[in-house]
């Protein structure tokens, strides 16, 4: 059986992306599924390659059980098209900047990540909100919102195995 593969994207590949990653991951193996999904992570910029995840963004995914020191930012790529399954993106601006890559012929979902929200207390949240520049609050929102949305992603994927 193939894998299905999930790709995160957003700006530096240090705080939101990496977090999906981490907590996906996290589900994904709680449920028995690594053989089966394989998760990435991605940035559209490129000054952050080779960095490990921002430390607040660690500190918060830790605190929840998730772990992603391991992890190291990376450049999306028109290859990621051959790659994954899906692609999912963190905001608007960043999916607008994945989609002006070469992705032609790309038959997987691109989307952004979000629209797997079903809790009501987020379905107004459109994108992954940056946390970069703001408080510890943001993280924490940043972990909720990924938590979600990938508890429905999880559901959906299931289905197709």
């Amino acid at each position: 059986m193939a894998k299905i593969s999930v790709l995160f994207v957003c700006l530096g590949n240090i705080c939101r992306s990496p977090t999906a990653h981490a907590v996906f991951q996290s589900m994904v193996d709680k449920q028995g599924l690594a053989d089966q999904i394989f998760v990435d992570s991605c940035g559209t910029g490129d000054w952050h390659i080779g960095r490990a995840p921002d430390p607040r963004s660690q500190e918060h995914a830790l605190a929840r059980g998730y772990q992603m020191d391991n992890l190291r930012a990376r450049l999306v790529d028109d290859s990621d098209f051959d790659k994954f399954d899906y692609i999912l993106v963190m905001d608007k601006q960043n999916l607008a900047d994945v989609q002006s890559m070469n992705c032609q012929g790309y038959t997987g979902k691109l989307g952004l990540f979000l629209d797997f929200c079903r809790n009501p207390n987020y379905t107004d949240f459109l994108e992954v909100p940056d946390p970069y520049y703001g408080g510890d609050q943001g993280f924490s929102l940043v972990l909720d919102l990924i938590e979600d949305a990938s508890t429905e992603l999880l559901r959906q994927i299931k289905e197709r195995l």
